[in-house]
């Protein structure tokens, strides 16, 4: 947990477990967006409703570790591992509530675009502010 920089608290869902009693591997990835996009409206000021340049995910992964079912609480961490002029990768994880390694961990990427045109753009000053909070390691800012 300590490598992660913005936690979110998750609540499982009844709908989150599949047939094999834990919750199905693509639910993890609604996490990952989840707080990310939580992060970019409560402290980069995104007005996912009305802002000029919205973020798209161009690509994502994910690693699982351990089996969570509902009704488990569980913590999505966040963190930046490369914040560029345009784009930014994430890692995130998810931790059940008790425990801090994650049961599931990846990075996803997202790229800001004009909302109308869809063609890239350089990434908000506000939002760019508050992800550096974010940053891990060295940066990449082409």
């Amino acid at each position: 947990m300590t490598g992660y920089r913005y936690f979110l608290p998750i609540t499982t869902r009844w709908m989150d477990n599949d047939v094999y009693g834990h919750v199905n591997n693509v639910t993890y990835y609604s996490y990952f967006d989840s707080i990310a996009n939580h992060f970019l409206i409560s402290e980069g000021g995104l007005d996912i409703h009305t802002s000029p340049v919205i973020a798209l995910v161009v690509e994502s992964k994910c690693a699982y570790r351990a089996p969570v079912a509902y009704p488990d609480e569980l913590r999505a961490g966040l963190r930046v591992d490369k914040l560029s002029n345009r784009s930014v990768t994430y890692g995130v994880a998810v931790f059940a509530a008790d425990d801090d390694e994650p049961v599931a961990h990846g990075y996803f990427v997202h790229v800001f675009v004009d909302r109308e045109r869809r063609n890239a753009v350089p990434i908000p000053e506000r939002i760019r502010e508050a992800l550096a909070t974010l940053v891990v390691g060295p940066q990449d800012t082409q």
